[in-house]
């Protein structure tokens, strides 16, 4: 379902990143503002809370794949009380990580369904968090004679490429995951929206 109240929200959230930056003694400044779901998500129609970070300290966020940013985001996810289902409904960016790392997601992609029409045989990504696995989907689902599974539980759930209506066949065990993922450091970016929407802005850690 989506957020109730998108006010409210934008305002726990801007709490949480305020106490982050006073006490963590951070250069960084934020932007919430909300913009409607892609078309093709599970929560078209809903609304989407974006959080842009910005700053000298920005670069601190992505490095190690972007964990420090990912960490911010579950953080506000947990404050939010969202079900499983609901995360993508929230999402953390900065130095225009998202969008870089759906582009390395996509020739992952790519790759990984050319090795498996060659080879005949499925190719299992390493685990990864359910919204890279969605990413990776979507991708795996615009691409010819191959189609895609997630297997596996909890933290060690990874996606499998399978030759089309093949998915019968064993998948192989996946490679640990890096720091960076994929191949670097970057990732998938939401349309910042504009207009009557909810927006918070900070300075360096000031309000």
């Amino acid at each position: 379902m989506p957020i109730e109240n998108l006010q409210q929200a934008a305002q726990q959230i801007a709490s949480l990143l305020n106490s982050v930056i006073r006490h963590g003694g951070l250069r960084l400044k934020y932007r919430v503002s909300a913009a409607p779901a892609p078309e093709e998500s599970e929560h078209a129609g809903a609304q989407v809370l974006n959080v842009e970070l910005t700053g000298p300290d920005a670069p601190m966020l992505t490095q190690r794949g972007g964990e420090l940013l990912r960490s911010l985001e579950h953080l506000a996810i947990q404050i939010l009380r969202l079900d499983v289902r609901e995360h993508d409904l929230v999402s953390f960016d900065a130095l225009n990580f998202k969008a870089l790392r759906q582009q390395e997601i996509q020739l992952a992609a790519e790759t990984a369904a050319e090795r498996v029409r060659q080879s005949g045989m499925p190719y299992s990504f390493p685990p990864t968090n359910s919204r890279e696995r969605r990413m990776l989907h979507l991708a795996v689902k615009s691409i010819e004679d191959v189609e895609s599974a997630s297997v596996g539980e909890g933290q060690e759930r990874y996606l499998v490429v399978y030759p089309k209506g093949k998915t019968h066949l064993p998948a192989p065990v996946p490679a640990m995951p890096t720091r960076s993922g994929y191949g670097s450091d970057r990732g998938d970016r939401g349309d910042r929206g504009r207009g009557d929407r909810p927006r918070r802005d900070s300075g360096y850690g000031r309000r």
